[in-house]
């Protein structure tokens, strides 16, 4: 008898019937946005729903909010630009996890003007990025306080 020495795959997480309400966790995100010819924001899908987001992710240590926001627009939307040190608000949504449960998060929204669009970045393979008039995009995200805050955007020129 020979054994496999191959890993098995993990099971994949079955829903749970109630599933554990988690502690709430901050994330960071940027709302980056372009101005010519008119302003649209840039929304990239999801890798577990492919719904319509932004791009957010989690603290990390020794970078600043606003840092960490820039950071993550690169690595899932291929943007750099100009970021302001300053949220323009939050929003919550709930982040279901690997075992079932669910955990609330609150994003703090940076805005960027996207200077440079690569044509090339890290989640490339994984995301689509798109960009939106402002109507558009608040339609296309699910969670009502980020529809919101994207709805009444105005970016300092």
């Amino acid at each position: 008898m020979t054994l496999s020495t191959k890993p098995r795959p993990a099971p994949s997480p079955k829903p749970k019937a109630h599933a554990k309400k988690r502690r709430a966790q901050r994330q960071y995100a940027t709302l980056a946005y372009r101005t010519a010819p008119d302003l649209e924001v840039l929304l990239v899908s999801s890798r577990e729903t492919g719904r319509w987001v932004i791009p957010k992710g989690w603290p990390m240590k020794g970078r600043k909010p606003h840092a960490a926001a820039a950071l993550e627009a690169f690595e899932e939307a291929g943007v750099t630009g100009t970021i302001s040190k300053l949220p323009i608000g939050t929003y919550n949504y709930d982040k279901r996890l690997s075992d079932g449960d669910v955990m609330t998060c609150t994003v703090e929204v940076y805005p960027m003007r996207v200077d440079v669009e690569l044509a090339d970045w890290p989640e490339r393979e994984q995301r689509t990025r798109q960009w939106f008039s402002l109507t558009a995009a608040a339609e296309a995200v699910e969670e009502d306080t980020l529809t919101a805050l994207i709805s009444r955007f105005k970016p300092a020129l």
